[in-house]
């Protein structure tokens, strides 16, 4: 089945048809992660996954919310991250675009969030934006660690590094627009058993529904156009990405 692997549905965008929203996602046959950002959304997460059996949480602080964070905000997520519908840490990293946190307080929160992952035992979710060699630094000093580069917008190189410490990509709607050159030729060169499929919805939405909000059906879409780079079957993308999915995860297929 086609796995979206990274969704907000606990976004306001879907605050007027979210049941909808979830009955199509059913009817479709899908499965969906969906990533806290702060505390509120990491609960709002885990309780979808409890009240629906295809989806799974994440839970963890953005790099937006970091100066935030209140002092026992990882004991918190900690006990969020009980529920067995949790399967990893995330979305968490760096964001030097918006910089709406001080740097440093990022870069604090990122690794605090790291060694909880990894007190867990738990993969984690990454957001880099214009911070890709820090975000690199950062996780080989954590190392051991594995997780999910979502959104991935890094050269091949460094994806060579990332994935000496056991991480995979996620890749959107962004691989179908027309100027998304940089994209395209990673998701060419990467091993297809490194690749996965996200929404980051209600943002990103795909050619050809661009100004329309994403939501996690439109996946077929995005795995078509990987299909086409790739110059393989839409079959096979759904299972290779499905079968990375529960690699990552640590879920056993039919959970």
């Amino acid at each position: 089945m086609f796995v979206d692997v990274h969704a907000h549905l606990d976004d306001k965008a879907f605050d007027d048809d979210r049941q909808q929203v979830l009955e199509n996602i059913r009817e479709a046959g899908m499965i969906v992660v969906n990533a806290g950002s702060d505390i509120d959304t990491s609960r709002f997460s885990v309780e979808l996954a409890q009240n629906y059996e295809f989806i799974y949480a994440c839970v963890g602080v953005h790099p937006h919310e970091a100066a935030k964070v209140s002092k026992d905000y990882l004991s918190e997520l900690k006990e969020l991250a009980k529920s067995p519908k949790v399967v990893a840490i995330g979305e968490i990293g760096l964001d030097y675009y918006y910089e709406f946190s001080d740097r440093k307080l990022q870069q604090k929160v990122f690794l605090e969030q790291l060694e909880l992952a990894k007190s867990l035992n738990l993969p984690v979710v990454i957001h880099s934006r214009d911070a890709h060699q820090d975000t690199l630094n950062i996780l080989k000093k954590s190392a051991p660690i594995k997780g999910l580069m979502h959104c991935y917008s890094g050269s091949f190189e460094m994806a060579r590094e990332l994935m000496k410490l056991d991480f995979y990509f996620s890749f959107g709607g962004v691989i179908t627009f027309k100027n998304a050159k940089k994209p395209k030729e990673v998701v060419e060169k990467l091993p297809l058993d490194k690749i996965l499929l996200e929404t980051d919805c209600p943002y990103l939405t795909p050619e050809p529904y661009r100004g329309k909000r994403n939501d996690p059906t439109r996946i077929p879409v995005i795995a078509e156009k990987l299909a086409e780079l790739r110059q393989t079957t839409l079959q096979e993308i759904k299972h290779i990405t499905y079968a990375n999915f529960t690699k990552l995860f640590s879920l056993v297929p039919g959970t």
